[in-house]
């Protein structure tokens, strides 16, 4: 069975997009989330979902992941 468009987005996504806060976050993490969230989504919908599938074909939080892996090798570098 195919599953609808918005959870197959959301699975793109595989980030928390609740604007709830959950009980173990601070609210700082709360609000850098709910920013983050913001320009993600500014994103997907500018560019389009086959758009943003092809510039984040393993999801936004593989995309993230790598992004501050090799930030932190930079500062690694550089010290």
């Amino acid at each position: 069975m195919k599953k609808p468009e918005t959870q197959q987005d959301i699975s793109l996504l595989n980030i928390n997009l609740s604007n709830a806060r959950s009980e173990n976050e601070s609210y700082e993490d709360y609000r850098n989330r709910l920013k983050t969230n913001k320009q993600i989504l500014k994103t997907y919908f500018t560019m389009g979902r086959e758009a943003f599938r092809e510039m984040f074909p393993n999801g936004v939080a593989d995309a993230m992941q790598e992004a501050i892996t090799k930030a932190n090798q930079v500062e690694t570098h550089d010290v």
